[in-house]
């Protein structure tokens, strides 16, 4: 997954929006996305995917939702809440994003 993670970095890094994405599985009941951000760009204020969970891998980003921040580094694991949020990079980042499809 790491490898993953490293080449859409990169990728990021070479788009002027500073995110890339790649879905790396979708199933019937589950699809998994690693995406990454470069320092200080943000996945603005959206709705929730419904049940899903962000897993850094590489750097550092910060989940607000409802007014709340929470930040994670590489190995951690956030539940995102069932409430519109935003995640930014604190420093060039990219997270494993799984999501119970409905």
């Amino acid at each position: 997954m790491l490898e993953y993670a490293k080449a859409q970095l990169a990728q990021a890094r070479e788009n002027e929006s500073g995110r890339s994405a790649a879905t790396v599985f979708r199933g019937d009941l589950l699809a998994q996305t690693v995406l990454a951000l470069t320092e200080g760009s943000e996945l603005a204020e959206h709705e929730n995917p419904g049940e899903a969970t962000l897993q850094v891998l590489i750097g550092r980003i910060r989940l607000t939702a409802d007014g709340q921040a929470h930040e994670a580094g590489a190995g951690d694991l956030l539940t995102i809440p069932p409430l519109r949020h935003s995640v930014l990079a604190l420093v060039d980042s990219a997270f494993l994003l799984t999501v119970a499809r409905r």
